[in-house]
């Protein structure tokens, strides 16, 4: 069996800020409650600025993540301008109900800056498709990282202070749920770039939470 394609398990999180948006994720992926890697990759970019967080089958992510991506990159040869994050989540919530009966077990947050400003969408495994207008969160730490989400978002709130906020919710759902943990990914995406931070950056601001 290829174990890649069953890795299950995490917390995700998205927050739409006044500059940007924030995706975050905790590393681990499990296998039932057993530990199948400590550095799954959980936030793949779609486009120049468009990230997708997966929660769920790491193999059903990584297929949904090829075929967005060409398509997005398609889009952008015909029309000369990028894909809007709405039509990127139209064309995976087509791809997900075409799919309803093999589902992909995927939850996904997908989010980025477009022509219309940040934006946060969340789909599930049969293509239903809502924007987020504020903050986030899918996958098994959900419930905990929802708790620091509704207590400490507010209107307004900068990329600078969305990624303190991310890390709080994951830290405090890892702190609590066997399905999480084991580091922190984060990337913020403004007008201007899609920045991953590094490990140094992240462990800076978890230290000051502490």
């Amino acid at each position: 069996m290829d174990n890649d394609k069953h890795l299950k398990g995490t917390t995700t999180v998205g927050i739409v800020c006044s500059d940007g948006v924030v995706l975050a994720t905790e590393k681990r992926a499990t296998m039932g409650n057993f530990i199948a890697s400590k550095t799954a990759k959980k936030i793949y970019q779609i486009d120049d600025l468009v990230g997708m967080t997966t929660a769920g089958s790491v193999g059903d992510a990584q297929q949904l993540v090829r075929m967005i991506s060409v398509e997005s990159k398609l889009y952008k040869m015909r029309r000369q301008e990028s894909i809007t994050i709405k039509g990127l989540t139209t064309l995976l919530s087509n791809i997900l109900g075409g799919q309803r009966y093999f589902p992909l077990m995927v939850q996904l947050l997908v989010g980025g800056v477009d022509k219309n400003g940040p934006a946060i969408f969340s789909l599930d495994a049969m293509g239903g498709n809502i924007e987020e207008t504020k903050a986030v969160a899918t996958g098994s730490g959900s419930p905990m990282a929802y708790g620091v989400l509704e207590d400490r978002y507010h209107e307004g709130i900068n990329v600078e202070e969305g990624m303190e906020l991310a890390i709080r919710a994951l830290y405090n759902a890892m702190k609590r749920d066997s399905a999480s943990g084991n580091g922190i990914d984060v990337v913020k995406i403004t007008a201007d770039s899609y920045n991953r931070l590094d490990t140094g950056e992240v462990d800076k601001i978890l230290e000051n939470l502490k």
